[in-house]
Parts: structure tokens; sequence; C-alpha cells
């Protein structure tokens, strides 16, 4: 089969323009990036705010493996079969960040026949998102550094200052470094900062949760950037340059229109990552493709323990999204290596491991039943798979109640997603959700920890170390406590130790640090040994890419 970058470089895109129109946007009120993207301003999108909500459908995954599970394509396939049985439907994703992009996966954007267009945009800088982003970030630290370098008036503690630099690479010698040496002249005053990847600033996060501009700065006002000598937050709002930072997002806030290989519309905007933020796209892309279709396909960032549990109990809790389905993608080779199975070995015949590898399957299952969500599981089909597998796994989701559909949209695009979007469509005329958040905001902050911990990663308990109890007793008098909680946690693992396959149970979960991002609204708890920037692997997905003399670009996959 052709590698992804060849089969979109094969495709003929339509004019951004004749995309718009399938959902009732006028050309004229685009602002075009190119033939094939553009920009929806909010003032058009607000034209549509009295229109009913179309259905929201849910793609979250089980936990990652490198045998891969494909939610990307899985989400995109869906759109296009959705199309396919002639349903006006839209697409809602984030952007993908570039430090992955050169380092582990080397495209985000779908592969196969499922693939949003024109990839190697999307991939890359697209229409400037991230860069803006990175700039209102780094324009608040420099604001931050300067203040602290003048006369500090705001008394500001340099060993207390909560802001990073922001980058989209992965750079792991930036993860701790210290700032301001040379003195007060050359270099400022001295103090431990670091890196963290810009999809994981507050910035971006704000940027996927914000509903206006009003909104967005406010939200950027609330970011607490250091805490002064006598331990009261300093917030953003505090430095005067919340109006700066408004202005260099101020193309950033508006969504991004691009299509499917198939010609389906997709907003893709926001970008933050769901195991260090909380892994959604943005909240106006969501709200306004349910206005502009009938169905909306969504996805959530890495397994069902991070972005999806976060989608529930922030994004809709923030903005009253009630999702209709969810369905959760799964492969037989992640399901064997779950169930013990070396990657190596994933080809091979192996049902102990496959119905070993169930366990994660189930547990993502019941904790999606546990927000009232009615399931679909959906097989991505590899080439591997024998029939005897597939069959293994459609009976175990008969006997678990939850509707199961084999899906080949990798290799056949919408048509090879008939079944999973029939299944849907089942759920989507038959089911009635019975929505509800996993715990209350009100509840102290430790409670509301454990309860995700418990409820939803299996954990017996959860331990605070180190700083993360005087964290929390200083989020709570500030008067942060009432906010939900966005865990930044393992992707690669429901516990928070990335080795264990599974879904073990009676293990200890450990809260290292805790922070408040007041700006987004939700509390932080940092377990295991997560990193807020991510180093490159042996070999990076950057050394198989090139370009040519005619700008064809090569090794994008």
């Amino acid at each position: 089969m052709k590698t992804n970058i060849e089969i979109a470089q094969e495709a003929q895109g339509s004019r951004i323009g004749d995309i718009a129109a399938k959902v009732g946007i006028d050309e004229a009120d685009l602002v075009p990036f190119g033939r094939y993207a553009a920009k929806v301003p909010l003032s058009v999108l607000r034209r549509y705010d009295d229109r009913s909500n179309g259905k929201l459908v849910l793609v979250t995954a089980i936990t990652p493996t490198q045998a891969g599970e494909g939610k990307t394509v899985t989400t995109i396939g869906l759109v296009q079969a959705l199309g396919k049985l002639d349903k006006k439907v839209m697409g809602a994703l984030r952007q993908p960040s570039l430090g992955p992009i050169f380092g582990i996966k080397g495209g985000a954007t779908g592969g196969g026949y499922s693939q949003v267009y024109p990839m190697w945009d999307i991939d890359l800088h697209f229409t400037g998102d991230l860069h803006a982003v990175a700039s209102a970030h780094n324009l608040l630290s420099a604001v931050l550094e300067n203040h602290l370098n003048r006369e500090n008036k705001l008394n500001i503690d340099p060993t207390r200052i909560m802001l990073k630099k922001a980058i989209d690479m992965n750079c792991r010698e930036l993860r701790s470094i210290v700032v301001g040496l040379g003195g007060r002249g050359d270099g400022g005053t001295p103090h431990e900062s670091g890196f963290m990847i810009t999809a994981a600033s507050e910035i971006s996060a704000v940027l996927a949760l914000a509903t206006s501009m009003e909104d967005l700065k406010g939200r950027l006002g609330r970011i607490i950037v250091a805490y002064t000598y006598d331990n009261k937050p300093v917030s953003a709002a505090q430095l005067d340059c919340v109006g700066a930072m408004a202005v260099l997002l101020k193309n950033a806030i508006h969504p991004n229109l691009v299509q499917t290989l198939e010609g389906e519309p997709v907003f893709i905007h926001g970008f933050p990552f769901a195991n260090i933020a909380h892994g959604n796209n943005s909240i106006i892309a969501t709200k306004y493709a349910l206005k502009l279709a009938d169905i909306v396909v969504t996805e959530s960032g890495f397994g069902a323990d991070l972005g999806a549990e976060k989608f529930f109990d922030i994004v809709c809790r923030s903005n009253g999204f009630r999702p209709d389905c969810a369905v959760i993608v799964v492969s037989i080779r992640a399901l064997k290596m779950h169930g013990g199975a070396k990657l190596a070995e994933i080809s091979n015949r192996d049902p102990i491991a496959l119905r070993k590898g169930f366990s994660n399957l189930d547990k993502h299952i019941e904790n999606i039943r546990k927000f009232g969500v009615p399931v679909v599981v959906s097989i991505n089909h590899f080439d591997s798979d024998r029939d005897e597998d597939i069959a293994m796994v459609r009976n175990h989701c008969k006997e678990l109640g939850v509707r199961c559909a084999l899906s080949y949209v990798f290799s056949q695009g919408g048509p090879g997603g008939r079944e999973l979007a029939e299944a849907v469509l089942d759920v989507l005329e038959n089911d009635k959700p019975q929505f509800r958040f996993l715990y209350d905001t009100d509840r102290p902050m430790k409670e509301k920890i454990k309860t995700i911990a418990t409820e939803i990663y299996g954990a017996s308990e959860v331990v605070f170390e180190g700083e993360a109890e005087r964290n929390i007793k200083l989020i709570e008098s500030s008067g942060f406590g009432n906010l939900p909680i966005c865990m930044a946690k393992t992707q690669l693992s429901i516990t928070d130790n990335p080795k264990l396959k599974g879904a073990p149970q009676g293990w200890v979960l450990k809260v290292r640090e805790v922070f408040v991002s007041a700006g987004a609204g939700f509390i932080v708890p940092v377990c295991g040994q997560i990193m807020l920037i991510p180093g490159l692997p042996a070999e990076p997905a950057s050394t198989k890419m090139d370009i040519d003399d005619n700008g064809r670009i090569i090794g994008l996959n």
C-alpha cells in the first residue's frame, strides 16, 4: 500500500469555498489560507447561534501501545462513512504539534485513505495557531522577567515563578534550566526555569476552552504566573500584558476549516495534549460544528482514561456539551500487547494474550458507562488480523452488551467504515444517553483526585509526595479548590507506570506536585514521572523526512 503522504499527494482536494458551502457558509465569509484551508471568523459563526445542535459522537481508544490503535484514522474514516450514507456530518479535531511529528509520530492527520487534507500543511505550520500561542506565552514570560528585574513592585519571589517558557519541539535539554545569568544589566535575576512544549502551555488550554475574545482575555488574565514572598498568587492581569497577548492570538481564536480526502468538512482547532493538559479540540470548533451539521464526530487524546474523562468532566462541564455516543477504538495487535505479547509477537496467533488484553478494553468500556454515554467498540483492521481473533473480540463485546464494528477505513476510506457508521447511527437513533459527571467540583480537592484514581484508573489509593500536600493547601487557601481536575499522567498505561499494561488493580497512584491553571479553569495533579516536554527517540521521525526541488515532501507519514 502507498504511504500516507503519497496517498495525500495524489488526492484532488476541493476548493475550500466548496467545502464551506456544504455546511452553508459563503466563500466570501472565509479567510483563506491557500486553496484548501481557511479560517472562519467568529463573527460569521455567531449567525448560527440560534440553530439547534446536531448529535455529538466522541471517539476515544484503549490505552495506547506501540502496536497502534488508530483513533484519528477512525475518527476521520467515520466522518467519511457517515457522509457516504448521505448524512450531513462534520469533524472537529485538534491540530498536531510539531514535536511528536518530528519525534515519534511522523504525522498526526489520520492515515491511509482516511486523512484530513492537505496533511503536510496541517502537520506543519498550518495557519500559525501554534506559533501564536508560543509567542503569547513567551511574551508573558518576558514581561514577568522584566518586572522582576526592574523594581519588582508586585513583590514576586524568584523561587516561586510558575510560568516556564514554551517551544513546539522535543528539547529534553530545556526541561530544567537556569535563567538570568550575567547580572541585572545583561541577564536579569537568576532563577531556575525550564521549557514546556507549546501544546502543554496553559494558553493552549485557554484557547481551546475560550468561547469569545472577551472570554479569552478574561482567562488569560487569570493565569497564575508566580507567587509573592508572602505566598500570594500573581496573575497575568497584574502584569498589564493581557491585551498584547490577545493581539497575538487574534487570528488563532478563529477555527480552521479543512476537508477529508473524500471532501467532508472538518474544523481543526486547538492542540492541548491529553496526558499533560485536557486533550480536546476547541469548544468553539465543536460548538459551531454542532450548529452546522446534523452529526459531529470529535476525538479526545490518548486513551479514554485521559482525553475522554477530561472531555466529560472539563469540556462538557464548561460549555454544556452532552455526547450522544462514544466510540472506543481497539486493534487486535494492541489488545495482544495489553495481554503480555511483545511487539515482535503481535502478528502471531495468540488467543491467550488477546483474551488477557480484554481487561484494558473492559476497563475503558466500564469508565465510559460511568458517564452514562452509550458505547460502540470499533476494531481498526490491520492486515495481520485473523478472522478468529476478530470473532473473539466481537463475541466478547456481545457478552458485555456493547455494539462492535469492524472498520477498514485505513485501507478503504469511507466505504470501509460503513459497519461502524451504521452502529453509531443505531445508537443515535435508539439509545438515550443519561449523561452525568464523575464528581462534584465543590468536593475537597483530594477527594476529587482520589475519585479519578480509583474509579477511572483502578488504583486502590493515592499518595501525595514531595510538594503536593503544600501545593494543595495553597491552592485551596487561594480560593481555587472548587475547580475540576486535569490529571497529568503517562498515556502509556492506565496506571502512573508506563511499563504496566492491561488494567492493573490495587496499585498506588503517586502525585508529586499539584498546580492550578486558573485561566483554563482546572487543577493539575502531576503523577508519576510524566514530563511537560518530551524528548526525541533514538531514531527520530525527522531522519526520514526531506523535500525535493519541486517542493514535494518525502517521509512525512
